[in-house]
């Protein structure tokens, strides 16, 4: 059955769907020895699919697996760095680290900590990582000065950001401090940056920031103790169903 070049090497853990169209700009993958072009269609059973030279098969395509990661700060979200810095993937143990096609959903900056969702799912990571789509991720954030209640009513309404205004967002205020503010901050959006460059343009540079939950999948599930930080563990089957609820269903 054919399917678009990039959603099968998604599907099979290859890569998420916007790193295989990457890979196929660069000239990266072949279909039957032919350089490939993006959006091109194949049959994953006839085809014969290489991706730097090395042929992928449907005997390769591993199991879906679905992670939660509390990201420490200093971790950069991506597979490798250029630069050597720690990845979310070193934070992995080997077997999960090599062959598998784990890659993280969305990205937290270096300085940011908290909730990361890894997984080798392509499909889910174009579907919850595309702008149409509105999963709530909610924060903890720590920043300098005491938010007004005018401030706090134009971050909730949505502040213009590279020309445009962002979206609705829900901004709580949870203690005050003589210099400090400490808030919850609930996304459904995720611009690059987004907290951190809209906190600084209203005047209340983010000292910390902390992802606690996305969607309904949560670093501290009631009635346990909270995932420490730098460690993971596998979704449960709930966590999984909720996500794919975000599918695109004509992708």
């Amino acid at each position: 059955m054919e399917a678009r070049l990039q959603k099968v090497l998604s599907q099979w853990g290859v890569a998420s769907r916007r790193q295989a169209e990457e890979m196929i700009r660069h000239s990266r993958v072949r279909i039957n020895g032919t350089v490939a072009s993006l959006g091109q269609k194949v049959d994953p059973e006839r085809d014969m699919i290489t991706v730097d030279g090395k042929a992928i098969t449907t005997v390769e395509r591993p199991s879906l697996i679905y992670l939660l990661l509390n990201k420490p700060v200093g971790v950069v979200s991506t597979c490798d760095d250029p630069q050597g810095r720690t990845t979310v993937l070193d934070l992995l143990p080997k077997e999960l680290n090599s062959g598998l096609g784990i890659h993280p959903v969305g990205r937290l900056d270096a300085e940011s900590t908290g909730a990361l969702i890894l997984t080798n799912d392509g499909d889910l990571t174009y579907s919850l990582t595309h702008p149409k789509h509105s999963i709530p991720k909610t924060y903890r954030v720590l920043v300098q000065g005491q938010v007004s209640d005018v401030v706090l009513s134009e971050w909730r309404q949505g502040v213009m950001l590279d020309g445009r205004k962002t979206r609705p967002a829900q901004v709580y205020v949870v203690k005050k401090m003589p210099t400090q503010t400490r808030l919850e901050i609930i996304l459904f959006e995720g611009r690059n940056r987004q907290i951190r460059r809209v906190a600084q343009q209203l005047g209340h540079p983010v000292i910390e920031l902390h992802r606690t939950a996305i969607g309904s999948i949560e670093l501290q599930k009631t009635g346990q103790s909270k995932l420490p930080e730098g460690s993971y563990r596998y979704l449960e089957d709930f966590e999984i169903r909720s996500l794919h609820l975000y599918l695109d269903a004509d992708s």
